[in-house]
């Protein structure tokens, strides 16, 4: 008689879960407590966002407050706020132009950086650039304040080439230029060290063969260099749209004043005087803002990520 062989059996999800368990646990055990951070503080949370349905009262709490009917009331009143172009428009302006003047900026100084041969001088230009971000947003406003008044730095060096004196900040005019400004001042040192990690991981044989075929410094840079980090670039660009609208409100409310209004306030800025700024907090309104928002946010973020994977290889899902 002919032996058959035995038949394979595969095993059932409880004992693939079982063995995995085996092989991992201590990894698991180290993930235990940012899943319990990421269930309390990110994903409980999220039960709030039901009061922007609702006529929430404090006194009352989340559950008995009363339903709005109908049920999209807050929305409506914000999409008919006579402010709601100015939001709009400002939020998007101030957010569009940081992304255009901003999100290069630390790509090309890790691109400047990595053509740098001097170990010390690379060393004290990151450690330079590295400092604004370490300083408090307060400290940081405080010195733009005094930057810009009319015996300030600017109007100084405005001077200097026959410029008039004047408060910058209380110019419509300036305002976005000077917060797009401190903006990159603060942050190209820090934004650039993920595009620096990415740099060097970078074949150097690629820099080794293309020198040997007569390739300068500005070709390499553009067939090898760029190539080599735009994953990271695709990747962190697909991020930086899924908070298109997330300006944030610390360094505008401690910038802006009732002369420039028309173009500093914000969606973040008008949502903390609804609930913080004096008069009955309205946080059910507020909320329905915040959530139409995140929406708009996550709308970008699927977008950017769609025509990322169409255009390239690259995309976070």
């Amino acid at each position: 008689m002919t032996a058959h062989p035995p038949t394979y059996r595969h095993p059932s999800f409880g004992q693939r879960i079982l063995r995995d368990w085996k092989l991992n646990k201590w990894k698991y055990v180290l993930i235990i407590p940012v899943l319990v951070y990421l269930a309390l503080f990110c994903y409980k949370p999220m039960y709030g966002l039901v009061i922007a349905f609702k006529n929430y009262k404090p006194t009352r709490g989340i559950e008995r407050s009363a339903w709005m009917d109908p049920w999209y009331s807050w929305f409506e009143k914000f999409f008919t706020d006579p402010y709601f172009g100015r939001l709009i428009g400002n939020t998007f302006t101030i957010s569009l132009l940081t992304i255009v003047f901003g999100f290069p900026a630390p790509i090309l100084l890790a691109l400047l950086l990595n053509e740098i041969k001097s170990n010390k001088f690379k060393r004290t230009v990151q450690t330079i650039t590295y400092m604004p971000y370490f300083i408090s947003m307060v400290v940081t406003c405080a010195l733009i304040r005094v930057y810009c008044q009319q015996d300030g730095l600017i109007s100084d060096v405005a001077a200097l080439f026959g410029g008039t004196r004047q408060n910058w900040l209380m110019s419509s005019s300036y305002y976005r230029t000077i917060y797009i400004i401190s903006e990159i001042w603060q942050t190209i040192g820090w934004n650039s060290i993920i595009y620096l990690a990415a740099l060097s991981s970078i074949d150097q044989e690629q820099y080794e063969a293309a020198r040997i075929d007569g390739a300068n410094r500005f070709q390499q840079c553009l067939h090898i260099t760029i190539p080599g980090i735009m994953p990271t670039i695709i990747i962190l660009f697909i991020l930086r749209m899924g908070a298109i609208l997330n300006v944030g409100y610390e360094k505008t409310l401690l910038l802006y004043n009732s002369n420039i209004y028309d173009v500093s306030d914000i969606i973040s800025t008008y949502t903390y005087r609804l609930s913080f700024g004096g008069g009955t907090p309205q946080y059910s309104y507020s909320t329905a803002i915040g959530l139409f928002n995140t929406l708009v946010n996550v709308v970008f973020l699927l977008g950017t990520n769609f025509f990322s994977s169409r255009v390239s290889e690259n995309s976070l899902f």
